[in-house]
């Protein structure tokens, strides 16, 4: 009986916290407008392993893009110190307090890849920092694009980005030896605005068609209030169709151009938007091809969906990790801000550079180019385009 009652009052305490969450969700927050800000401060955050290497080469394709804005004080970047792995270790903490209040005087954010320790890693059992980010920012949207042209496929994913399985992920109850629980948190409030974000992002790049997708069939209430949530929103957006697709059935054909037919926004819960973002970056070339923006109504944080590679570190090729992904997460950082134009070229570029011609490959090995010799070639390939 003591653990039934020990787990009944933690329990108790958890959705109390939850319905503080609620309330705060329930207040009008502030919202950013980059177009009426006189300076636009981009917190620099190059992570661990081949972080700080990829976030080199990014920065210089941002030097690139917008020179002029940079040397005019315009756009302004700080590199935020303090949150390496050997930091977070040395303070027991994940996201150490002093570095977390330099996090918010910025107003948008590039991150490299940071660690978050295992088992068998030897290292405190630390809280993913992105988690952390993410619910102290609330930056409630992971948008992830998707395009394959040579199977005609443009999608941009809506990962909501706080609730479901991971904002408990660390507050399981061990009730008894025999038995554990873990938990799945959707609320109203987070299930409404990631969907008027996806239909709203839609609208103004004329999409025609919002996917949600969950395992309502069998988990019925947080699936199906999420369903519902999207589905009610939708009805807001009456020039476009809402499409119901199962998560099983959508990692399983997402391939499949008869399944997937007229998919262009597709919605979906934290833990299968982390899953199907990761399969469909895979069919497009790769984890390291791959960007996520993290959206909130204030802050905005623009990351690399992949890890740190320690496996190319502890082989002697950082140097010959791809920069592309976190590449490409400047460029929507930059459209993000109000500039539009410098994604759109830098995109060109790459699609020339990464699909076209080819003319340096990056491979990780050593046998490959560099980070740095890439990065020269796109550089270039953004000069030809006409940027100078």
């Amino acid at each position: 009986m003591d653990c039934l009652e020990n787990a009944q009052k933690r329990f108790g305490k958890l959705i109390e916290s939850e319905f503080a969450r609620i309330e705060k969700m329930k207040g009008s927050g502030e919202i950013a407008d980059f177009s009426k800000m006189e300076k636009i401060t981009v917190g620099i955050m190059p992570g661990d392993g081949i972080g700080p290497i990829i976030m080199k080469q990014a920065i210089r394709v941002i030097n690139e893009l917008i020179d002029n804005e940079i040397a005019g004080g315009k756009i302004v970047l700080k590199e935020i110190e303090g949150l390496t792995i050997e930091n977070r270790v040395e303070k027991n903490e994940s996201l150490p307090a002093d570095v977390f209040e330099e996090i918010k005087k910025c107003d948008v954010l590039l991150k490299g890849p940071m660690m978050t320790p295992r088992a068998g890693d030897g290292l405190p059992n630390l809280i993913s920092v992105n988690s952390l980010l993410r619910r102290g920012l609330e930056l409630y949207a992971a948008v992830r694009p998707t395009k394959i042209k040579e199977k005609n496929i443009d999608w941009t994913f809506f990962r909501e980005n706080i609730e479901g399985e991971y904002i408990w992920g660390n507050k399981g109850i061990q009730v008894s030896d025999d038995l554990a629980v873990d938990f799945k948190v959707q609320t109203k409030q987070g299930s409404e605005r990631i969907a008027r974000a996806a239909f709203e992002f839609a609208r103004k790049g004329g999409k025609k068609n919002v996917t949600v997708v969950t395992k309502s069939n069998i988990v019925k209430l947080t699936d199906g209030n999420f369903q519902e949530a999207v589905k009610r929103i939708g009805k807001e957006y009456p020039e476009i169709e809402v499409q119901e697709k199962l998560v099983d059935a959508l990692c399983a054909k997402l391939m499949d151009p008869e399944f997937t037919k007229g998919m262009e926004v597709i919605v979906l819960p934290n833990l299968y938007g982390d899953i199907v973002t990761d399969i469909a970056a895979e069919y497009q070339g790769g984890l390291g091809t791959a960007s996520s923006s993290n959206i909130g109504d204030k802050y905005a944080l623009f990351e690399a969906i992949h890890g740190t590679a320690p496996y190319l570190m502890n082989s002697g090729r950082g140097e010959y990790a791809d920069p592309s992904s976190l590449i490409r997460a400047a460029g929507q950082m930059l459209q993000h801000i109000g500039y539009k134009n410098c994604n759109d070229l830098l995109e060109e570029a790459l699609d020339i550079c990464v699909e076209k011609e080819r003319k340096v490959v990056l491979t990780t090995f050593t046998d490959g180019s560099s980070a740095a010799e890439f990065t020269d070639y796109l550089i270039e390939t953004i000069q030809k385009l006409g940027h100078k």
